[in-house]
């Protein structure tokens, strides 16, 4: 391949990347899979232009480690987003037009200098979504999928998303493991994850609420972390995101229709799945819809579960529980699903973001299991105050399932009020 001699950086990285490109299709390498091979061929190829360099035919690179980097990203990775894919500091990328790409950093968004072209985004959307196997297309202008390094991407195809085709990168970032980890990062007291942790090992079901990133899947993973490892875990997602250790643990997430129209696996399908496996614990990632009535049912009949549901306080999280059962048919009332709330969520876990990009938990509550006028009762365990999460006044419910694996939740709580 005859290269002419670059006027700028960006002439050079684009001969260096045909070069490059030219070796991957010769040796059948895959760019995805094999990203190490990419990466030898990239060194290979910067290497041979350096002693070239040396006769003046070409100009010499600058900065041979960081030209491989470049290359490397552009032909295995993500192009241009793939510094931000590698920062830890950014939680997620979003791309409303070629020339408007967003950034989020500690809770907080920004627009970024980055100007990309409307064929390079169709390209990164295309590998993004080879990678995980999903489609996108006119009869499919949604698509929800999981990235190698386990982000979630989701597409709005160009005519649902007016002008241009709305791209939005969540990346995996877990910053918390478990409960103690929330602790040490200023989410919620050591009392109060002592008495979550404490519930969690005595059963109790488990409703963690809040708002869009306010680190609802993350308090997920942390409460799931704190399930006996004698216990059989079955969890359903839309897309994998939840990540904790667990020796007998089986993750499932739903799937696409194919091209024809068929194979469309719902949230509501793994839910009903779930309970043919011999599961101690149901982890829901989302409750969004008709699913929650399953997951009630499997609730109610006495197997212990965890989910997430986006809602503004716990008493909403609760009204909400009560109103997704009812789009499972005409045939499911309010009179029957707002008992079946009452009688199967124990704790409501809600957490905020403040306007710093903090997250930390607002409220936990207790659900007795009482409704007066078809309203659910909820006694606040620990309420945030002044800033600070304190202990409130009411008391937990189920008080036996505590007594039943040899913990004093009252001496939990008796540490301050």
């Amino acid at each position: 391949m005859t290269l002419t001699r670059p006027d700028t950086h960006d002439d050079l990285i684009e001969q260096l990347d045909a070069r490059v490109r030219e070796q991957v299709r010769t040796q059948g390498v895959d760019p995805q899979r094999e990203a190490a091979v990419v990466r030898r061929i990239a060194e290979d190829v910067v290497r041979i232009h350096d002693e070239r360099s040396l006769t003046g035919a070409v100009v010499p690179v600058a900065d041979p480690g960081a030209v491989v980097g470049e290359l490397v990203a552009r032909v295995s990775g993500f192009g241009p987003l793939q510094p931000f894919l590698d920062d830890p500091e950014v939680e997620e990328i979003w791309i409303n037009d070629p020339s408007r790409v967003f950034i989020a950093r500690r809770g907080r968004h920004e627009l970024t200098n980055l100007m990309l072209s409307p064929a390079l985004v169709h390209e990164l959307v295309e590998r993004m979504l080879k990678s995980s196997g999903r489609r996108i297309d006119i009869s499919q202008p949604f698509v929800d999928a999981m990235l190698p390094e386990g982000h979630r991407l989701h597409v709005v195809l160009e005519g649902i998303s007016r002008g241009f085709s709305a791209v939005n990168i969540r990346k995996f970032v877990l910053r918390a493991h478990r409960l103690s980890d929330l602790v040490e990062l200023g989410s919620l007291t050591p009392q109060a994850a002592a008495f979550l942790e404490a519930s969690i090992r005595a059963g109790l079901n488990v409703l963690v609420a809040g708002g869009t990133q306010a680190g609802k899947t993350t308090f997920l993973n942390c409460l799931a972390s704190a399930i006996p490892g004698g216990e059989r875990v079955i969890s359903a997602e839309e897309v994998f995101e939840l990540r904790f250790d667990h020796p007998d643990w089986v993750p499932m997430q739903t799937r696409q229709s194919g091209l024809e129209g068929t194979g469309e696996i719902r949230l509501r399908d793994l839910v009903k799945e779930a309970l043919r496996m011999r599961p101690s614990r149901v982890i829901v990632g989302e409750v969004r819809a008709e699913e929650c009535l399953d997951l009630l049912l499997a609730l109610n009949a006495g197997l212990p579960g965890m989910c997430t549901l986006h809602a503004n306080s716990a008493r909403e999280a609760l009204v909400k529980m009560c109103t997704l059962p009812l789009l499972a048919g005409e045939n499911i009332s309010a009179r029957f699903v707002v008992p079946t709330v009452a009688s199967s969520v124990d704790l409501v876990v809600h957490l905020g973001i403040d306007a710093t990009g903090v997250r930390r938990v607002n409220e936990i509550a207790s659900v007795p299991g009482r409704v007066e006028n078809d309203v659910i009762e909820v006694e606040p365990i620990f309420e945030r105050s002044g800033g600070e999460l304190r202990r409130a006044a009411g008391t937990p419910a189920r008080t036996e399932r505590y007594e039943r694996v040899g913990i004093d939740v009252h001496r939990i709580l008796a540490g301050e009020r």
